[in-house]
């Protein structure tokens, strides 16, 4: 058993240190990089040893909690259970890994103390989202995610930079607005708004059924920004002119699933199911989901820009999180909860690669992939997986997450839904495979005869990076029946929602 006093201290300390090391990175300043470097992976080593020693805690027991009243009647509540752990195990591993990736991308780049600084507050708040115990401390993270993230937008400093900037901000303070209004609106209903598995709002809905309508929309919309819901995407696709491992910190661990989880928390935790269908919003919700997933693939089907493309594959992808919380049961409910952790693996795959072949032979383009699989085998290994993933082919990850949405929505009696994720599989392919074709079977272009300037050492740094989450998607595919395997982890979250 863990000592109470510890039980009540880890928690905070999973959020704190990262905020440390970005205390330490912004004093000692932009000429101390050794230090720097340092002090980023000693804090993302330390905090994943944390995240794991908690969630084996947790496996076999133990509580981890943590109050603090802010106001009367107001907590600050941190408290690990099993989908906290899910959330903050993903940003623990990829933090690592991204850290690892970030010092060589941006070896030769102006302000490196600034980026790595918010870097790791980033994480921080990252992390309080996913230790939040009540809809309140969610919401305090939610919002500091916000203000951390966005000096990493805008952090090139170019017209186009500040521009995308501008647009992260104005969707995102919008959501923040309704997020706040909805919270204030539901704690005057229900009080402290604890996360209890199955809700703890169907006492009040015989009195306050179209209040708890229209404040369930609201945190969806409020969610959804982060999330990337049609038509709440706009900020997304222009956020790409940010350096790479922005891309990935925005697209695979923080800011796209932060707003899936909080939607998760919304209908598991705050809700429930059965009420969220008592009270007619299942079937908008599934509807909104299923939409997504088909425009955000269209979207994707029409870009030649690299990076915006994976953007456009974003949006669409998320939204098999949402869709399988929405229509419920054990199958289409662990579906969506692993494709939290699936989709994080193989996007973050792709943005690296995306990086890469950006940052070593300046392609931008899908016309300039031509040829690149001879040049960069290793890194275009990296990328082919992780697109075939993202298809749904075995035993890459993509696959066990689109199985059981698949399965789970014949279960439930909904083959609309089984459609939708076949012809999301279908687009998908549409606009993935002909980058893995050009990467293999295109004629070398210019481009790739270029010559690279990067050192050997800063390269070996990005590709063992960008090869590091292609193995996890394979590994964590032909591992999934493990006892400790994110599906395995997720099924026992799910029985717990089961009615």
């Amino acid at each position: 058993m863990i000592e109470p006093w510890l039980a009540q201290v880890l928690p905070p300390a999973v959020v704190l240190v990262s905020t440390l090391a970005a205390i330490v990175i912004f004093i000692a300043g932009e000429e101390r990089q050794r230090l720097r470097i340092w002090v980023n992976l000693v804090a993302a080593t330390l905090k994943l040893i944390l995240v794991v020693w908690i969630g084996l805690s947790v496996l076999a027991g133990n509580e981890f909690l943590f109050r603090f009243e802010l106001l009367p009647g107001l907590e600050l509540i941190l408290h690990a259970d099993a989908l906290s752990i899910l959330f903050a195990s993903l940003s623990a591993v990829l933090w690592l890994v991204t850290t690892v990736y970030a010092i060589a991308y941006l070896e030769h780049s102006p302000n490196r103390a600034r980026f790595f600084g918010f870097f790791s507050l980033c994480v921080s708040a990252t992390m309080g989202i996913a230790m939040a115990g009540n809809l309140l401390t969610l919401f305090i993270f939610y919002e500091l995610l916000t203000l951390t993230t966005w000096p990493l937008v805008v952090h090139n400093g170019t017209p186009e930079a500040l521009a995308a900037g501008r647009s992260y901000l104005r969707y995102t303070l919008a959501g923040g607005v309704v997020l706040l209004t909805a919270l204030v609106w539901l704690y005057g209903l229900a009080g402290n708004a604890v996360f209890t598995p199955g809700g703890f709002l169907a006492p009040l809905a015989a009195e306050h059924a179209t209040e708890l309508r229209i404040i369930f929309a609201m945190l969806i919309a409020g969610f959804g920004v982060k999330a990337g819901l049609v038509p709440l995407h706009g900020w997304l696709p222009k956020a790409m002119v940010a350096p790479a491992p922005v891309s990935a910190l925005l697209h695979a661990v923080a800011v796209v699933k932060a707003g899936a989880f909080g939607i998760i928390r919304t209908v598991e935790d705050v809700y429930g199911l059965e009420l969220v269908a008592g009270l007619g919003m299942r079937l908008p919700l599934i509807a909104v989901a299923c939409w997504t997933i088909i425009i955000g693939s269209l979207l994707a089907l029409r870009e030649h820009h690299l990076k915006r493309r994976l953007a456009y594959s974003t949006v669409s992808q998320v939204s098999y999180i949402v869709l399988g919380i929405a229509v419920g049961g054990l199958l289409a409910t662990s579906g969506g909860m692993v494709h939290l952790v699936h989709q994080g693996l193989m996007k973050i795959t792709l943005f690296f690669c995306a990086g890469i072949f950006g940052l070593l032979l300046g392609v931008s383009k899908i016309d300039q992939l031509d040829g690149l699989g001879r040049r960069m085998p290793w890194v275009s290994v990296a990328f082919t997986v992780a697109a075939l993933g993202m298809i749904g082919l075995p035993p890459i990850v993509g696959f066990i997450s689109k199985w059981y949405l698949a399965s789970g929505a014949l279960a439930v009696g909904m083959p609309a839904v089984l459609a939708v994720v076949i012809t999301s599989a279908l687009l998908n392919a549409a606009y993935f495979l002909p980058l893995v074709g050009r990467l293999w079977l295109g004629p070398p272009g210019s481009v790739a005869a270029a010559r690279i300037e990067i050192g050997r050492l800063p390269r070996l740094a990005l590709v063992c990076s960008a090869l590091a989450t292609a193995f996890l998607t394979v590994a964590l595919g032909l591992m999934a029946a493990h006892p400790l395997s994110p599906l395995n982890w997720v099924i026992k979250i799910a029985e717990g929602y089961a009615p």
